[in-house]
């Protein structure tokens, strides 16, 4: 018999929370190791005896047969003297000085928690808080390191003698599960009606538990609308095959036609309405459980009022127990049968989601008929994640709930960095050696209540990371609330601010979840609606040569002036007419944009056409502007798809959904000296609307076109610059079709290209680029309250 050894293995990742420590103790009693196994607040330690045979085997486990939440960063040890361990054992966290660890997300409900859930002799028959250690909440619940229950929401809820037998037992499957409850000792639903001003208490409720869940089911029938508190904030649910209810939701929340999230119960009621690809079905039921964009089937009975003008809905699966609850049939439940449930944000219009009973009662009291309310308490608000497939894998449009906050590996360390991020889709970056930590999905930084709501969030995770900020990243834009938050932070505490051009920090961004090395610069096509340009225009469609040191502006469109700013934004018909006036062309009364502006005469005592040519003449409040998604909004106009919208990016949406698929001839581009063109595609595209061409083969024509001559100006850079990567972010990225009308053109041409995957390439995930800007900053230059804006 060999002598025994000693061994010290410290842990990093992903490794409390996942049923790590159970998993440790069962390899232990597998291999006949005697020691011991802890949660610290920088991972799990453990100390082993054993012959060297046995302590080979075991450490080769712990990375191979790891529980499937979990996700192994690093493992570090050390040979030391055996103990003489007569046991193993799970001892008690320790918190260690400094120490972090990343934090899992929350889940989805695993397949054996859903079948204990409708099994009618199981403990927790039907409970709605059902979990175990591989599903259900985590970060919206935790409040510090070490992951233990008293540093969560649960901790009120004092165990009861059978789950904390669970709790307590190694080979459970709820051991050391923090939010383990049952309808004995947890937490509790009940049904609100909303008359009074604050909440109703459990105890006061007339339908609680069972009977609050059927109340909810009989309302959603009769066609309310229906606040239900989930895992990371409220949700506003109704019928969706119901359109007066959907048409009502709209109405009270002022939302007019941005899409409306759905979910349905299960994977075949998903492919009755919508076509299904199995990348699509392996996303849909991921622990994650993402919002999917998927296509509409044209025998859908959905409302029509879900995603107006558009060719996807967003559709996601039951990922908590009282999800599935609320599709459940049985006796005493609504002759109706939900296919389908609108299951938006819980909030007012620019507001944060709603978190607690309290909130939900005063801002919801408007929009809902009814409350489903719970009381275990959301500690950090979380949205849904949205995502679509791309080349067969995931493209995120939304990175929230289930990634967040989640780790995104670096190409390089470097000092922590707290990257302010965007105004709009707003996420805050914190790196940490060689990890960022993006937030959440934030929204958009337009009033206090969102400010607040952001501070909150970056004084959890500096808390919860441990992080010493050296050095503050923001946008250049000066009336961004979060580059006012970081500027006002740099000179309150004296850390080092550096300035990240906007268009720049997406190409940073798309390198750095690539892990592209330093120094090597690329082609980067960087197009979306705005941001804040070097020489004071807005700038949005951009072709950069770039690495995290710099970058050149190599191409971009030619400035187009928008009158009235935002005004423009909001009604691309003004888009379309600048177009016209700045190449000469008359305003054609046959025009689309030229009928709308007449129709606002009645609405208006002053000629709208006379006033967007008297405004361009004067040049009085006309900022520049070379940005793609602009461009994309004045063609819409023209051909008459959108002239007013309600929603960022809504005009290119839908012109993106009326491609004809077999198009394939393409409007040409002039490209010359460092700027591209529109003029000669405006012109075509007029010429084809006189000749009375669908404005589907419009829209196809303007896609391709597009997509070719980004493919010509990366090659003449190669050419010029011998550079063979291309990287592609911005919203305007988000548009699928012209991605994949783009990607087959520059992979024949032989580049490599780099898309997101992690992040999404719209303004959320920004602050990651502007993260890595300024650690590299930081790291070579040293510190300092310089603006990192130079050209390189």
């Amino acid at each position: 018999m060999a002598e025994e050894k000693g061994l010290f293995i410290h842990i990093e990742g992903i490794v409390q929370g996942v049923g790590f420590r159970p998993f440790v103790f069962s390899l232990a009693d597998r291999f006949g190791l005697k020691g011991w196994v802890r949660n610290t607040s920088a991972g799990v330690e453990i100390e082993v005896d054993g012959e060297p045979g046995q302590l080979s085997s075991f450490l080769e486990a712990i990375s191979e047969e790891a529980p499937p939440l979990a996700k192994i960063d690093a493992v570090h040890t050390e040979s030391r003297p055996a103990n003489n361990f007569t046991t193993f054992k799970i001892i008690h966290s320790e918190a260690s000085s400094g120490g972090f660890q990343p934090i899992s997300p929350d889940v989805s409900i695993c397949d054996d928690c859903l079948e204990e859930l409708f099994t009618p002799d199981d403990h927790r028959y039907r409970y709605p808080f059902i979990n175990c250690t591989n599903c259900g909440p985590r970060f919206t619940i935790i409040k510090d390191i070490p992951y233990d229950r008293p540093q969560t929401t649960m901790a009120p809820f004092e165990m009861c003698s059978t789950c904390a037998a669970e709790y307590e037992d190694p080979l459970d499957r709820r051991f050391h599960a923090q939010p383990v409850a049952c309808p004995d000792c947890g937490p509790r639903v009940w049904w609100d009606p909303g008359k009074a001003d604050s909440p109703v208490k459990p105890d006061q409720a007339s339908s609680v538990d069972d009977e609050a869940i059927r109340e909810t089911q009989n309302q959603l029938a009769d066609g309310k609308i229906i606040a239900v508190k989930g895992l990371g904030g409220f949700h506003l649910a109704c019928d969706a095959q119901n359109h007066q209810a959907v048409e009502r939701l709209r109405k009270r929340k002022a939302r007019p036609q941005k899409p409306l999230a759905l979910m349905m119960p299960d994977l075949e009621t998903v492919s009755r309405f919508c076509s299904l690809s199995d990348q699509e079905r392996e996303v849909l039921t991921s622990p994650a459980r993402p919002i999917i964009l998927l296509e509409e089937k044209k025998t859908s009975s959905l409302s029509g009022a879900i995603a107006p003008g558009q060719d996807k809905i967003g559709i996601m699966l039951p990922y908590t127990p009282l999800h599935y609850l609320l599709f459940a049939k049985g006796e005493n439940f609504p002759d109706a049968e939900f296919d389908a449930l609108v299951m938006t944000s819980g909030n007012q219009r620019s507001q944060p989601i709603v978190t607690s009973n309290d909130e939900a009662l005063k801002g919801l009291k408007d929009i809902a008929d009814g409350f489903l309310l719970h009381d275990r308490d959301i500690y950090m608000p979380c949205d849904d994640s949205v995502t679509q497939i791309v080349g067969s894998e995931p493209y995120p449009v939304r990175r929230s709930r289930g990634y967040a906050p989640y780790p995104i590996q670096l190409p390089q360390g470097g000092p922590s960095i707290l990257a302010a991020g965007p105004e709009l889709k707003n996420t805050f970056c914190l790196t940490k050696r060689d990890q960022a930590f993006l937030s959440q999905h934030l929204g958009d930084m337009g009033n206090y209540q969102t400010l607040e709501a952001y501070q909150e969030a970056v004084l959890h995770f500096e808390s919860l990371f441990r992080a010493d900020i050296r050095g503050l990243a923001y946008d250049l834009h000066p009336n961004y609330l979060a580059t006012r938050y970081a500027l006002e932070r740099s000179e309150k505490e004296g850390i080092p601010a550096i300035g990240v051009q906007h268009h720049f920090a997406h190409i940073a961004s798309c390198l750095a979840e690539n892990q592209h090395p330093d120094g090597e610069p690329v082609i980067g096509f960087a197009f979306d609606g705005t941001g804040y340009g070097d020489d004071g225009n807005i700038w949005g469609g951009e072709v950069f040569i770039a690495d995290y040191q710099g970058y050149h502006r190599a191409y971009h469109i030619s400035y187009v002036p928008l009158p009235g700013g935002d005004k423009a934004v909001k009604e691309p018909w003004r888009l379309a007419l600048t177009w016209l006036h700045q190449m000469g062309i008359n305003w054609d009364p046959s025009l689309t944009p030229v009928r709308y502006a007449k129709e606002q005469l009645s609405d208006s005592a002053i000629n709208p056409l006379q006033a967007l040519r008297g405004q361009l003449v004067s040049r009085t409040y006309t900022p520049l502007t070379s940005s793609m998604g602009r461009l994309f909004d004045a063609v819409s106009a023209l051909v008459g798809v959108s002239e007013k919208v309600n929603y960022e990016g809504q005009a290119a949406i839908e012109l993106e959904a009326r491609v004809d698929p077999d198009e394939r001839s393409g409007y040409s581009f002039d490209v010359s000296g460092d700027l591209i063109h529109p003029q000669s595609m405006i012109r075509a595209v007029l010429a084809d609307i006189k000749d009375g061409v669908p404005v589907d083969v419009i829209s196809a024509r303007f896609h391709n076109g597009l997509a070719e001559v980004i493919t010509q100006i990366a090659r003449r850079l190669r050419k010029k610059h011998g550079l063979h990567q291309v990287a592609l972010s911005g919203g305007v990225w988000q548009n699928v079709t012209l991605l994949q009308k783009t990607l087959p053109r520059l992979r024949e041409e032989g580049f490599e290209i780099y898309l997101h995957r992690l992040v999404p390439p719209n303004d959320g995930g920004l602050s990651l680029g502007q993260a890595v800007v300024a650690q590299r900053f930081i790291r070579m230059k040293g510190e300092s309250n310089d603006v990192f804006r130079r050209t390189r």
